[in-house]
């Protein structure tokens, strides 16, 4: 991902959609491992490019941000989110939709701030965090909005290694590698018969 805070926007929905074009159809091994830049993984959702006019109004927007998320939550490859550094709210999400999570140490949080912007989570963002997360782990999550840390992210299970930051990139691509022959459609059709309420709430209206 690049620009600035890697927020959904118009021009990074569609290069997300594009990236996973591309791994999609190319043939042989395969896997995905998305990083952002400089500090910043995702910082989620672009409140100001919603409401505009080129965003087609804040419901067919979000419609586009969960999608991608359910892209990558039914993937049909291995997919590793190399978090170089904060994921924020859809950024934070899209990150556990992944198979594998690898954050950084030295700087940067996993975050839901949406209790403290007394906003509401769409379903679809919930039923990922609790598809994805132990229960007790989603709760405090969305209800306390926590800042986590590398290490502490590992301690609540929200990731799955934390490695300095040099070590991030390198580590996500090892283990997508290890599971390159196991791209193949039957993965798409056995994590959506793993998560099918979450997929169903991913689809739902506000």
């Amino acid at each position: 991902m690049q620009g600035g805070e890697n927020r959904f926007n118009g021009e990074a929905i569609e290069a997300w959609n594009g990236a996973l074009d591309e791994v999609e159809k190319a043939d042989g091994p395969k896997a995905l491992v998305t990083i952002g830049t400089g500090k910043f993984y995702s910082n989620g959702l672009d409140l100001e490019y919603m409401q505009t006019e080129a965003a087609g109004g804040p419901q067919n927007y979000l419609s586009k941000v969960l999608a991608i998320m359910e892209r990558v939550l039914t993937f049909p490859t291995y997919t590793v989110a190399a978090m170089n550094g904060h994921a924020f709210g859809a950024g934070a999400q899209i990150a556990v939709a992944h198979d594998t999570r690898i954050m950084r140490t030295e700087r940067g949080y996993f975050c839901l701030p949406e209790i403290d912007m007394k906003a509401p989570l769409h379903p679809g963002m919930t039923a990922i965090l609790k598809a994805r997360l132990p229960h007790q782990t989603a709760h405090e999550v969305i209800v306390t909005g926590t800042r986590y840390g590398g290490e502490h992210a590992r301690e609540r299970n929200i990731v799955d290694e934390a490695l300095p930051e040099e070590a991030v990139l390198p580590r996500a691509i090892e283990v997508a590698q290890a599971y390159a022959e196991k791209a193949h459609p039957v993965m798409r059709t056995l994590k959506e018969g793993m998560y099918r309420e979450t997929i169903a709430a991913l689809r739902s209206q506000m």
